[in-house]
């Protein structure tokens, strides 16, 4: 993430605690730090080490609460990905769509004027839209590669075990 991106997100959260009237603690910023150094999803082990790491140790409930707290925000999103819950920092609030791979979790901004003009169009019974994010999952070409050689390679070996006993 780019420099200027992250003090954007670290104003918008400044700004967000302010009208708030929560804290402006060293741990949400420091969290919040973290999470942008991350380039994609990651978990909250992930982001908890990299805490540590940095010799910056908060407890579970303090990440729990202010991953949730950011969310609230919209400073962060969630994305089950092969069953566990993977985190990414919003840094355009307004219109996202990603490729997720459930693989590897390498996640592709989409630049889509198709399907922004769609959501735009809707008309939704009593409800304003202010932005949107989609998340289309599926497996990358190179996870999709990997596991073809893979899949070849057996096969190779399983038609050649299968000569031998001939």
């Amino acid at each position: 993430m780019k420099e200027s991106e992250k003090t954007t997100i670290v104003q918008r959260l400044s700004d967000n605690l302010e009208k708030s009237g929560l804290r402006k603690t060293p741990e949400r910023f420091a969290i919040l730090r973290a999470m942008c150094d991350f380039q994609g999803l990651f978990s909250l082990e992930e982001l908890n080490s990299a805490l540590e790491s940095a010799d910056f140790r908060v407890s579970r409930a303090t990440l729990y609460n202010n991953v949730k707290l950011f969310m609230q925000m919209r400073l962060l999103n969630s994305f089950r990905v092969l069953g566990n819950t993977r985190y990414e920092v919003i840094v355009n609030t307004t219109r996202r769509t990603r490729q997720i791979c459930v693989n590897c979790g390498k996640v592709t901004e989409l630049k889509s004027p198709v399907i922004a003009n769609t959501v735009d169009s809707l008309h939704l019974k009593r409800f304003r839209k202010d932005g949107f994010s989609l998340a289309i999952y599926g497996m990358c070409s190179s996870c999709l590669a990997r596991i073809t050689r893979e899949m070849n390679k057996n096969k190779n070996k399983n038609q050649k075990n299968g000569k031998r006993k001939s």
